[in-house]
This record gives C-alpha cells, structure tokens and sequence, in this order.
C-alpha cells in the first residue's frame, strides 16, 4: 500500500496534517513578519488567551451558546416536520406556505434580530426565536424534497390497499425522506450554533458570542481568536454527533462506502 492510499483510506490523518501545516505557516508567518496581535495574533498567542480565562468561566459561555443553540435545533426539528408534511401532500398548501418561507428567510436576521429582543425581552426567549429562524428553513426544504422523492408508484399501491394517510407517511416517504431529512439536519446544527451567537451579539450576558463581541471591544484579540476556535470546536463535535446518529440509527441511508 502506498502512502497516499494509506492517507485516503485512513481519513482523520490527512485533515490533520493539513491543519497542523495551517497552524505552522500561521504561526511562522506572524513572527516572520512581526504582524501585531491585535491584527492576527499567533496560535501561541491564542493558546495564552485560551488560558488567561479562567475554565468555570469558559464552561459558562459555552454552556450559554449551547443551551440556546440545542433548543433552537429541537423546535426546528418539531416544527418543520408537520409543514414539510403539509407542504408534500397538499400542492394549495405549497403553493400558499412556500413563498412566505422563502419571504421570511430571505430578510436578514441580524436586521430582524433587535425587533425580535424589544418584542420578546432580554432573556433566553429571544435568542431561541432568532437560533429557530436560522435553522428552520433547510430542514423545512430538505424534509419536503424527501418526502416528494418518493416513487408515485408506491403511493399509487398504497392508495390501491387503502393504506391511511399516517401509514403511507411513516412507512414509505419517510424512510425515502430520511438521507434528505439528515443533510438538512447536518445543516441546521452548525446554522443553529450560528444563530445563538448572532443572538449574543444583540443582546447577552454570557456566551461564546457576547465574550468574542466583549473582548474585541477591549482589543483582547487572542482572546476573541480563542472563543472563535470554541464555536468551531462546538461545531464540528455537534455536526459528529448528528453524522453519528444517521450510522447508527440509519445506516441504510447511507452511501456504502461512508457506512
């Protein structure tokens, strides 16, 4: 076997070098060339920032970007199902509710996002309503396309059995819906990460978001830099732990090489 068939059959190796190769030329690059921390700071730099807070405070912004961002996920999740329901069986329903999804997620949620919180207050409320805006459209798009992917003709032959309605939904365009059903929830898991900051941006008092807003107003770069290798962090571990439940709970609605 040679090594670039070793690098591809083993996948965590190559994004891992290609990431320690970015790490090296960034760091390199800024004492190369003396650029101020609070321009770019170095890993290093970061990496002192990252140890300057203490971790009972980092807990509690993380816990405060998470508990938003997972319930925002949920009510996404409850409520997009019964309209993307709606929206495969009742062609007059489409044709009403899709234009005004498209309406509402084409208005910019950071111009939305301060009415939302003089309407709805300063609480957790607020932040949740903006985190559901931002992660209910691609699942509402992903579950319709899924559940209209169904062969006509095995809606024909259930139709012909006199199956009802909640049987031809569970039984056969769901499990045909499911593949599309998790690339809109991949989606919406990083966009609801997303919208909690968004939210902390406007109106917070803890929180990855407002500590990143909160330390670039103080020129504490390193530390920004810091919060925002977290939310990457918090993102990618919340995408693995979707991917994760697909191959377990779904693995025939994967690819066969990727089971």
């Amino acid at each position: 076997m040679t090594l670039s068939e070793w690098l591809i059959r083993t996948p965590v190796v190559l994004p891992l070098l290609t990431f320690v190769l970015i790490l090296a030329l960034w760091e390199g690059g800024t004492r190369l060339f003396n650029v101020p921390s609070y321009v770019l700071p170095a890993p290093s730099r970061i990496l002192e920032g990252f140890s300057a807070i203490p971790a009972s405070r980092w807990v509690e912004h993380v816990w405060s970007t998470l508990r938003v961002a997972l319930i925002g996920y949920i009510a996404s999740i409850v409520i997009s199902l019964p309209i993307a329901v709606g929206l495969a069986k009742s062609r007059l329903l489409s044709r009403a509710l899709y234009p005004l999804l498209v309406v509402i997620q084409s208005v910019p949620i950071v111009a939305v996002a301060p009415i939302i919180i003089v309407v709805l207050g300063t609480d957790d409320l607020p932040r949740i309503v903006i985190t559901f805006m931002i992660s209910f459209f691609p699942l509402v798009v992903s579950m319709t396309t899924g559940l209209m992917a169904t062969p006509p003709e095995l809606i024909e032959l259930s139709r012909s059995l006199r199956a009802p309605v909640w049987r031809e939904i569970s039984q056969i365009r769901l499990p045909y819906a499911t593949p599309y059903i998790f690339s809109g929830l991949k989606i919406s898991i990083t966009l609801s990460v997303v919208g909690a900051v968004v939210a902390e941006f406007v109106a917070a008092e803890a929180g990855i978001g407002y500590f990143i807003q909160f330390s670039t107003s103080m020129f504490k770069l390193p530390q920004a830099w810091a919060g925002l290798g977290i939310l990457l962090v918090m993102s990618l571990a919340l995408f693995q732990v979707v991917n994760l439940a697909q191959k377990i709970l779904f693995p025939w609605s994967l690819p066969k090489e990727r089971r």
